[in-house]
């Protein structure tokens, strides 16, 4: 069997490899950025991953840390032990949970082109979806279904913006001499 083509070459330094670098990149491979900046900042590099979530009262081994119950033969249940350790920083813990407690925004909005092609639609049909479908401003040829779907997005993602523009509608226009 013949022999890959440089497996016999020599080794040789290579001066213009920065060795400083190298190392950091590879130490950045081994080491992945942690995203949760709480766990980042308690995160200690000298412990293990054990050891770092033991001390911040969090389940490395989820296994281990909830009780399981095992049947026996005999018919009585034993707890597996759960491992007691000690929490050595618990503002970690308390961070997360006050974290996961805040309430989330809906930060969904729409575009103006689709707020304005609903306020259309409304202006000129107001209920009839089926009439809104038929209409030659349905560039996208919008079901009557799809078209109710916006309007109900745009109602929810801006509930303050329809309920001004469904009072104006409302409002008698004043008439001009």
């Amino acid at each position: 069997m013949p022999k890959a083509k440089k497996s016999g070459k020599r080794k040789r330094f290579d001066y213009n490899q920065d060795r400083k670098k190298m190392k950091k990149k590879f130490l950045k491979k081994c080491n992945p950025r942690i995203e949760n900046p709480q766990i980042r900042n308690a995160w200690d590099d000298k412990k293990s991953m054990a050891r770092n979530l033991q001390a911040m009262g969090l389940a490395f081994d989820p296994n281990r840390t909830v009780p399981i119950k095992k049947k026996s033969l005999l018919g009585e249940d034993r707890e597996t032990k759960a491992s007691v350790n000690m929490v050595t920083k618990p503002y970690v813990l308390n961070q997360l949970e006050e974290e996961a407690n805040r309430p989330e925004k809906d930060c969904k909005t729409l575009s103006s082109d689709l707020i304005e092609y609903a306020q259309y639609m409304i202006r000129e049909h107001s209920d009839d979806y089926k009439a809104m479908a038929r209409d030659e401003k349905n560039y996208y040829q919008d079901t009557p279904k799809q078209i109710k779907r916006k309007i109900n997005e745009y109602k929810r993602c801006h509930p303050e913006h329809y309920d001004a523009f469904i009072s104006s509608l409302a409002a008698p226009q004043p008439m001009v001499q």
